[in-house]
């Protein structure tokens, strides 16, 4: 898919086409697979567009971006999800404004967060990544502790582990790809079996998520492919 191609409204309509065709594909009813837009480096009046869309969810890498853009947007239906690796020293900014965390992946970041979402009254979902990729680039807890890191989010009464998330490795061999997923499904039916209410399963991105719905997930992260080609600053 062209991200230069068409409006916004077209491409959307055009991703959401896609995944409804991936689940069919896949034998899965497309209800069953959520889209959560990617928003990254795209300003705040281009999330006030997809607000009139019906959007209302989007994910964020960094937490000063979904800072600068909830105080843009304030007083708006909009929802914040930090898909990115957050450092524990931003954890108050996202405690002020994310209403969930799919990138939690340490014991440290847990009680920065529980510290920071206690002082303000707040409890927030969270998903925890774990890293299924053989890349040192990708971030996330190492499947084997991840039985007892969900025994320890118990401790934490202000995050609610909702399920897992992962970030497939990068590579044009589809097999190594639906590896990591497949990795991720098997987790989630071990963490569920060990009394874990983890349902959900983040994974799947623009380039990806076929395989990503093929492979069990409940939720894909799209970015470009809605919101056009992304201009990052040197």
């Amino acid at each position: 898919m062209n991200p230069e191609a068409g409006t916004l409204a077209e491409r959307l309509a055009a991703v959401r086409a896609s995944i409804a065709d991936a689940c069919r594909r896949a034998g899965r009813d497309p209800a069953d697979v959520a889209l959560l837009p990617v928003s990254k480096t795209f300003g705040a009046d281009v999330v006030r567009e997809a607000l009139g869309l019906g959007l209302h969810r989007f994910g964020e890498n960094k937490a000063q971006e979904v800072q600068a853009k909830a105080a843009a947007l304030a007083g708006e239906p909009v929802e914040w999800v930090l898909i990115g690796h957050l450092q524990t020293n931003k954890a108050k900014m996202v405690a002020a404004h994310a209403s969930e965390v799919q990138s939690l992946d340490r014991p440290e970041l847990a009680v920065a967060l529980d510290k920071a979402l206690q002082a303000r009254g707040r409890a927030i979902d969270v998903l925890v990544q774990v890293k299924t990729s053989p890349e040192e680039t990708k971030s996330g807890i190492a499947p084997d502790r991840l039985l007892p890191f969900l025994d320890e989010l118990k401790a934490f009464s202000s995050l609610r582990p909702r399920g897992l998330m992962t970030l497939a490795e990068a590579s044009d061999d589809e097999e190594r790809v639906r590896a990591c997923f497949r990795m991720l499904y098997r987790l989630r039916d071990r963490a569920r079996d060990a009394g874990h209410a983890v349902d959900r399963l983040s994974m799947g991105m623009s380039g990806d998520y076929a395989l990503a719905i093929a492979e069990g997930s409940t939720e894909v992260r799209i970015g470009s492919a809605i919101f056009g080609a992304r201009t990052y600053k040197a």
